[in-house]
């Protein structure tokens, strides 16, 4: 290999890093912003358990304090769903809520009907893969842990 075969494949290894420094960049933003929408949508799922925004059934009505699962599940979507939107313990916050969507997935929706199509459950198994996503990517840009960092 000469010289110039050598510059040129250093010139052009340096222009790949330089794209994929570039790229990771721009997920890191994008997957900031995914994070902070979708729990911002998700807490308010939360705080309709709790009687906030038309409640459970359009009329206000909170699930009952303190029964299982669902006055628990509304007050671990609520405070998982800041977690992840503050970006602070977003990975365990995010599997949590993984989980509890998954939760009410199969023992609310899927006895109903096999498909979500027809079990209305498709809101439910969207939440549980979305929240699994961030727990395995991680929180992205835009966290308070960063802020505090600088």
């Amino acid at each position: 290999m000469t010289t110039t075969d050598t510059t040129t494949t250093d010139t052009a290894a340096a222009a790949r890093d330089a794209r994929a420094a570039r790229d990771a960049g721009r997920n890191d933003v994008a997957l900031g912003a995914f994070r902070i929408v979708v729990s911002f949508l998700f807490g308010f799922h939360g705080l309709m358990g709790l009687g906030f925004f038309g409640g459970v059934d359009g009329q206000g009505t909170a699930v009952p304090l303190g029964s299982w699962p669902g006055w628990y599940g509304s007050v671990i979507e609520l405070v998982g769903a800041v977690l992840v939107l503050l970006g602070v313990a977003a990975r365990p916050a995010a599997f949590v809520l993984s989980g509890v969507m998954a939760y009410a997935y199969f023992t609310v929706h899927q006895p109903e009907a096999l498909l979500p199509i027809h079990n209305t459950g498709e809101l439910a198994a969207v939440y549980s893969w979305v929240f699994l996503l961030l727990a395995v990517l991680g929180p992205g840009a835009f966290t308070l842990r960063r802020a505090f960092r600088r």
